[in-house]
């Protein structure tokens, strides 16, 4: 086993700050992703990347639009890129649990875009499976919703609702400080 923290960056992609995209909150998210990427870069600590590769050849996270690329200054230095067109990285290509397991990683800290689908879900996965998961709160965002009665749900609530979820139970609900500091 390593003590080492696996930094899991998830779909930090062009196409999330389309225009078509509904109303987000946490305008800091790339910010706060870049700060954390920077410091596992300086330390040279293991970085996972993960984008979504939409099966909808309309989406803008479609693969052969610009849409699907990494914004700039994610795609660096990482030791594994995962893809996915499902919620989970665990259930992209390679397959993130085997090359975790080879490595002996059990230590996860996970942000990016969208808070409450694919890095919830990707959190959820990793609780359940036994992996200790920091959730960088700050360092994550959504989008406002509708729910099946046709109301607004703001990205705000659902991102509280995200963090009500996960901490204690999948993960523990961090700031990006929080994370940098447990580095020193």
């Amino acid at each position: 086993m390593t003590s080492s923290p696996v930094l899991i960056v998830i779909d930090v992609q062009n196409g999330f700050r389309s225009e078509a995209m509904p109303p987000s909150n946490n305008p800091e998210c790339e910010a706060n992703v870049l700060r954390l990427l920077d410091a596992w870069r300086e330390k040279n600590l293991p970085i996972v990347l993960v984008r979504h590769d939409s099966k909808n050849s309309g989406s803008v996270l479609a693969p052969g639009q610009s849409g699907n690329n990494l914004q700039p200054g994610i795609d660096g230095q990482h030791d594994l890129l995962v893809t996915k067109s499902v919620n989970s990285a665990f259930y992209g290509e390679p397959d993130l649990q085997s090359w975790l397991q080879a490595a002996g990683y059990t230590k996860l800290v996970i942000c990016g875009i969208q808070t409450n689908m694919c890095c919830e879900t990707t959190a959820r996965m990793a609780g359940n499976l036994g992996y200790d998961v920091d959730f960088v709160l700050d360092a994550t965002r959504t989008f406002d919703l509708t729910d099946s009665d046709g109301n607004i749900v703001r990205a705000d609530t659902l991102s509280r609702i995200t963090a009500v979820n996960l901490h204690g139970e999948f993960a523990q609900v961090v700031s990006t400080n929080s994370a940098l500091a447990e580095l020193t």
